[in-house]
C-alpha cells in the first residue's frame, strides 16, 4: 500500500473514530439529560399503581435532577481524578442497575431512590463526557461543532423526556421507561468501550474537597427540593425554609471552598466573566423553557382535554427546531459571535412563549409558538456552552460542571416557579370562549425573563 493511500485510510479511520466518540459523548449527554423530564408525563399512573401520596409524587418527579444537579461539581473532580473514561463508563452501568431497580419498584421509596442514584450516576458522567469531546476538536471551528452537537443533544434531551413519557405511557405501562432506558445503556457502553481513548496509567494527586462537595450537594438539594414543596399550599412553609437553608448554603460553600486547598471552584473560574455568563444563560435557557413545557404538559391534558401521549406530540416541534437552532448557531456566530446569537436565541425564547400568552387555545398555534422556542432554545444553548468553556483547557471540566449546575437548578427552579404561578383551576372553560384556565402568568414571566436577558446579552455584545 502506498504511502498516500496509508496516509488517506489513516485519515479516514480517525475521522470514523472521532464521529463514533462524538456520538458516543453527544448520547452520554441525551440520555443524562433526558431523565431530568422523562417522568413527568407519567407521575400520575406512577403515583397511582405505587399506591403513593402527592408527596411520593414530588419525591419522585425531584429525586433524580436532585442528585444530578447536587453532585456535578464532585463528579467533575471524579473525572480528573481517576480519568474521564472510566468514570464515564462505571456511571453508564451505575445507570442501568438503577434503571433495572426503578423498572421492579414495588413502592415509591424505592423508585425515587433508583431515580436519585441514576442522577448522582449522571453527574460523574456529564462533566467528563463534555470535557473529552472539547479534546477531540483539532481546532477552534471544529470544536464550535461538537459543541453545537452537543448542546443540541442536551437542549432536545429535556424536552424529549416529555415526549418519550408520555408516548410509554399511552402505548403501555410507565415500566417501560426505565426497560428502555436499561436497553440503551448496553450499546452506550459499548460505544464508549469502542471509540473513547483509554485513560493515561497516571492518576490525580490531589486530595477531594469532602466538605466543599458535601455543602455544595446540600445547597443544591435544598434549592430543588424547597422549590418543589413551594408548588403544595400545605407543604409551601417547609419549602421557604428549605430555599432560606439554600441560600445560607451559597455563603457557606464559598466560605468554605476558598478555604479549601483543592476548591470544587478554583477562584479564577470565579473571576471569569465567561463562566459567569455562560452558567447564568444555561440557568434561563432551561429555568424558562423546561418550566414552559411542565406547565404546556399539565394545561393541555387537563384544560384541553389531550392524553399524555397528544401532550407529547405537541412538544415535538420544539425537540426537532432545537437541532435546527444548533445547527444554525455555527453559521450566525460567525457574523455576530457568541453573545449576539444568545442574544437572538433567548429573543426568540421570549418570541415563542410570548405567542402562547396572546392565544394557547388550539393545537397548531402551540406547536408553532413551541418551534420558535425551540430554535431559540438552540442558538441560545450552543452560545451559552461555548462561552462557559471559553477557559483554559486544564479547567473546562469544572467549568463544564458548573455551566449545567446552573441548566440543572434552571429546570427545578424555573419548573416550580412556573407550576407556581400557573395555579390551573379544575373547572373546564367554556368551549365558544378564550380559554380563562391558560396560566398566562406563569408564561408572561418566563417571556420576561428570557427578553430580559436577551437585552443584557445584547447591551454586553455592543460594549
Amino acid at each position: 500500500m502506498s504511502s498516500r493511500r496509508t496516509e488517506s485510510y489513516q485519515g479516514d479511520k480517525n475521522t470514523r473514530s472521532h464521529r463514533g466518540a462524538l456520538v458516543a459523548l453527544c448520547s452520554v449527554q441525551f440520555i443524562d439529560v433526558m431523565c431530568v423530564t422523562i417522568v413527568v408525563t407519567a407521575l400520575p399512573q406512577m403515583t397511582a399503581d405505587l399506591d403513593g401520596t402527592e408527596a411520593d409524587s414530588s419525591l419522585i418527579a425531584t429525586a433524580y435532577a436532585t442528585f444530578f444537579g447536587g453532585l456535578l461539581l464532585f463528579g467533575a473532580r471524579v473525572g480528573e481524578r481517576f480519568g474521564h473514561r472510566r468514570s464515564i463508563l462505571a456511571s453508564v452501568f451505575v445507570f442501568a442497575a438503577a434503571a433495572a431497580i426503578a423498572a421492579m419498584s414495588h413502592s415509591a421509596l424505592t423508585l425515587a431512590s433508583s431515580r436519585g442514584l441514576q442522577g448522582a450516576a449522571a453527574a460523574c458522567a456529564v462533566p467528563s463526557a463534555l470535557t473529552l469531546l472539547t479534546k477531540l476538536s483539532s481546532n477552534e471551528r471544529q470544536r464550535a461543532s461538537f459543541i453545537a452537537a452537543w448542546s443540541a443533544s442536551g437542549a432536545a434531551a429535556g424536552i424529549t423526556g416529555y415526549v418519550v413519557s408520555g408516548a410509554l405511557t399511552q402505548l403501555g405501562d410507565w415500566r417501560l421507561i426505565f426497560w428502555s432506558l436499561l436497553a440503551v445503556s448496553l450499546p452506550l457502553a459499548a460505544a464508549v468501550l469502542a471509540f473513547l481513548p483509554r485513560d493515561s496509567t497516571s492518576r490525580g494527586s490531589r486530595p477531594f474537597n469532602v466538605m466543599g462537595a458535601l455543602t455544595a450537594t446540600l445547597t443544591v438539594m435544598s434549592a430543588v427540593v424547597g422549590a418543589t414543596l413551594m408548588g403544595a399550599p400545605a407543604r409551601r412553609l417547609t419549602g421557604m425554609i428549605l430555599l432560606a437553608v439554600a441560600a445560607g448554603g451559597v455563603a457557606l460553600f464559598i466560605v468554605v471552598d476558598r478555604r479549601s486547598k483543592n476548591p470544587l471552584v478554583p477562584a479564577v473560574l470565579a473571576r471569569s466573566a465567561n463562566t459567569r455568563w455562560g452558567s447564568a444563560t444555561a440557568f434561563v435557557n432551561t429555568a424558562t423553557t423546561s418550566g414552559v413545557a411542565t406547565v404546556l404538559t399539565v394545561y393541555v391534558q387537563k384544560q384541553l382535554g389531550h392524553s399524555p401521549l397528544g401532550a407529547a406530540a405537541l412538544l415535538l416541534p420544539l425537540s426537532a427546531m432545537v437541532i435546527g437552532g444548533s445547527i444554525a448557531a455555527g453559521k450566525l456566530d460567525d457574523r455576530v459571535g457568541n453573545a449576539g446569537t444568545g442574544a437572538f436565541g433567548l429573543a426568540l425564547i421570549s418570541l415563542g412563549i410570548g405567542v402562547l400568552v396572546a392565544s394557547s387555545e388550539t393545537s397548531v398555534i402551540v406547536m408553532s409558538a413551541t418551534a420558535v422556542v425551540g430554535f431559540g432554545l438552540g442558538l441560545s444553548s450552543v452560545a451559552s456552552t461555548a462561552i462557559g468553556l471559553s477557559v483554559p483547557e486544564d479547567r473546562r471540566t469544572v467549568a463544564s460542571g458548573l455551566v449545567n449546575t446552573a441548566a440543572q437548578l434552571g429546570t427545578a427552579l424555573g419548573t416550580a416557579l412556573l407550576l407556581l404561578l400557573a395555579a390551573t383551576p379544575d373547572h373546564s372553560p367554556p368551549p365558544d370562549a378564550a380559554d380563562p384556565s391558560a396560566p398566562r402568568l406563569a408564561w408572561t414571566v418566563a417571556a420576561v425573563l428570557a427578553g430580559g436577558t436577551s437585552l443584557l446579552w445584547f447591551a454586553r455584545r455592543a460594549r
